[in-house]
C-alpha cells in the first residue's frame, strides 16, 4: 500500500486523535513512571470526553512488550535501554485508570514492540478485542488511517521525547497533516522537551497548546 495520503474528491478529509502510550507503567508509580504522566492521562480523558465528536476516530497505542531484546536492561541508561515495562497483557501495559471513563470513545487500540523497541505508534498493529499478546494480524496504524480516509492527526500522550516524537515524525513522513498538543504530553527528560518540540516544528509538525 502506498505510504502517501490521498484525498478523494468526493470525500471530506478526516482527522483522528492518536493517544500515545498512556499506560500504567509510564505514569507515576509505574515501572517507568514519568513525572506528570497521571496529570496528562486525566487531561486527555477530559479532552476525549468533551471533543470526541470532532474526530472521525479516537485511537490509542500501547507498548506491548514480549521480548524486545536490548530495549530492556538490568542496568538501563534511560536513553536507549530501559527497565522492564509494559509487559504484554500485564497490568503495567493497561491504559491508565483515568482513561476508563472514556474507554467507550476509544475505538481502536494499536499494539507495538512485541519483539523490538518500537517507539512509534506507526509500528503498531490493530489489536482485536480478544487478541493474544503476540497477535500481529491487524493492519499497521498508517494503513488503517488511510483506509479510513484520515488525512490529519492530533497526537497526545507519553512521552514527548520518545514515543510522541517518533509517532509525530512518522505521521509527517507518511503524509499526514500532523499536530502535537504539547500540554497533553509529558517528557521522560523534561530538560529536552523544548528542543524536541522545536525538532517537530522543523519537521513541519504543528505544535499547539490548549490555550
Amino acid at each position: 500500500m502506498s505510504q502517501e495520503v490521498t484525498e478523494s474528491a468526493d470525500r471530506a478529509p478526516l482527522r483522528a486523535l492518536i493517544i500515545v502510550d498512556v499506560q500504567n507503567d509510564f505514569c507515576e508509580g509505574g515501572a517507568l513512571g514519568i513525572t506528570g504522566g497521571e496529570a496528562v492521562a486525566t487531561a486527555i480523558a477530559t479532552v476525549v470526553r468533551e471533543r470526541a465528536d470532532s474526530y472521525s476516530a479516537v485511537l490509542a497505542t500501547q507498548d506491548w512488550h514480549i521480548d524486545p531484546g536490548p530495549h530492556f536492561s538490568p542496568t538501563p541508561d534511560f536513553t536507549n535501554s530501559w527497565p522492564e515495562h509494559c509487559l504484554a497483557a500485564q497490568p503495567g501495559a493497561a491504559l491508565h485508570p483515568a482513561m476508563d471513563e472514556v474507554a467507550g470513545l476509544i475505538g481502536q487500540h494499536f499494539r507495538k514492540g512485541h519483539f523490538a523497541a518500537a517507539y512509534s505508534g506507526f509500528e503498531g498493529r490493530l489489536a482485536a478485542a480478544d487478541a493474544h499478546a503476540a497477535d500481529e494480524s491487524g493492519p499497521l496504524l498508517g494503513d488503517w488511517l488511510r483506509d479510513a480516509n484520515v488525512t490529519a492527526v492530533d497526537i497526545v500522550g507519553l512521552a514527548t521525547d520518545y514515543c510522541v516524537r517518533a509517532t509525530a515524525l512518522d505521521a509527517i513522513a507518511q503524509g499526514f497533516d500532523t499536530t502535537v498538543i504539547s500540554q497533553l504530553t509529558a517528557a521522560v527528560h523534561q530538560e529536552n522537551a523544548a528542543s524536541v518540540l522545536q525538532e517537530l516544528r522543523d519537521a513541519r509538525v504543528t505544535v499547539l497548546s490548549l490555550g
